[in-house]
């Protein structure tokens, strides 16, 4: 009776150990799946996110009942792994994205912020500038009949003493900033007389005089845009109401009246603009860019006024 109660109890404790194993070992393999929140998006351009332990595309889709339609394909495909993005892209078929950004969850490199930052230099540099002159004209029709057009004083650029701080990167230039300036000779204006009389043009009754404002003739034509600098503004609405167009638009004295067409270089402009600036025989042109204006600068050239 004993020998049988002693193997009962061992068969007992055989059983348990058994049992105790088998949980250990399900405890482990459990312990051993990744979950990972994985993101679907689908053609219509909704989204879900899902939490699973797979990592094949097409197990992930079927563990969440999601089936492609005819014309639809996922990104990454069926049968590849999902990526560290997390990320599955259902789409119509022809519109796949070229792929899916990897997410940044790289760790900062201290050796690859210290090697970026070895090589960039920081210096102040002087440098001598020119200040371009202005050409400015002398009106002497009341003068002597024999009076010609001509130059009586020519232009000399000035200069500015500049100093920047420059920074390179292997001894690339990537920014420069002004620190200071200063103007060490001042520049000297050209100086145009021009002798003011009558034309007549080919339209019968039609004269003109030069350099008189609202009126054909030389004017000084400088150029603007639609940017703060220029305007104060950036709609581009001019004076008039009207929407500034480029080989179009000009700003003029108010002795023109708005809609005046004026010929300039070959180019007819219409009056749709004032300025402040804009006085006597000054005409501004409306260019689509800051660039293009400053490239224009001032000009003494033949105003028609046409109307």
């Amino acid at each position: 009776m004993k020998n049988i109660l002693k193997s009962s109890n061992i068969r007992k404790i055989v059983f348990i150990s058994l049992i105790f194993i088998i949980i250990l070992g399900l405890s482990v393999l459990a312990g051993n799946v990744k979950l990972r929140n994985v993101n679907i998006k689908f053609s219509n351009n909704q989204e879900i996110t899902v939490l699973t332990s797979k990592t094949k595309i097409s197990d992930i889709l079927e563990e969440n009942h999601i089936v492609l339609e005819e014309d639809e394909t996922v990104t990454p495909g069926l049968d590849a792994e999902i990526t560290n993005t997390n990320k599955i892209v259902i789409t119509l078929k022809g519109e796949e994205p070229s792929e899916i950004a990897e997410n940044a969850n790289t760790e900062i490199n201290t050796e690859e912020i210290i090697e970026d930052y070895t090589n960039i230099t920081e210096k102040i540099e002087t440098v001598i500038e020119e200040i371009p002159f202005e050409t400015v004209t002398k009106d002497v029709s009341n003068g002597s009949a024999t009076t010609r057009n001509a130059i009586i004083q020519q232009g000399e650029n000035g200069e500015r003493k500049v100093i920047y701080k420059v920074t390179y990167k292997d001894d690339i230039e990537i920014s420069r900033e002004e620190l200071s300036s200063e103007v060490i000779k001042e520049p000297v204006d050209k100086i145009v007389q021009v002798q003011t009389k009558s034309v007549i043009t080919a339209r019968s009754g039609y004269s003109r005089t030069s350099g008189i404002s609202g009126q054909s003739g030389i004017y000084k034509v400088t150029a603007y845009c639609a940017c703060m600098q220029c305007c104060g503004k950036t709609n581009g609405i001019t004076a008039s109401g009207a929407k500034a167009t480029a080989n179009h638009t000009i700003a003029a004295p108010s002795t023109f009246a708005f809609g005046t067409k004026v010929v300039i270089n070959g180019i007819t402009y219409t009056v749709e603009d004032r300025g402040g600036a804009i006085q006597g025989n000054r005409i501004d042109i409306y260019m689509d860019t800051h660039a293009e204006a400053l490239q224009w600068g001032v000009r003494y050239v033949e105003v028609e006024v046409l109307n």
